[in-house]
């Protein structure tokens, strides 16, 4: 799939662990995990929104578009 979910390395970044963003969030750990794994096939634009400004960042920090 083209689109790289970047969800670790923002995790990283702000040293944050799924659990902590996952109850900030609202999001269940299963659907982060899935998401942060990119096997999710779609996200809601409520989601994101609530993980970036949990986040502290841009969507496209955590999605990224590549050719194949």
């Amino acid at each position: 799939m083209p689109v790289i979910v970047n969800l670790d390395v923002m995790l990283a970044k702000r040293k944050m662990s799924l659990t902590e963003l996952s109850e900030k969030v609202g999001v269940t750990m299963s659907n982060l995990s899935i998401l942060k794994t990119g096997k999710a096939k779609a996200i809601r634009f409520s989601t994101l929104e609530a993980i970036c400004e949990v986040l502290d960042c841009q969507p496209g920090d955590i999605l990224e578009y590549r050719e194949q």
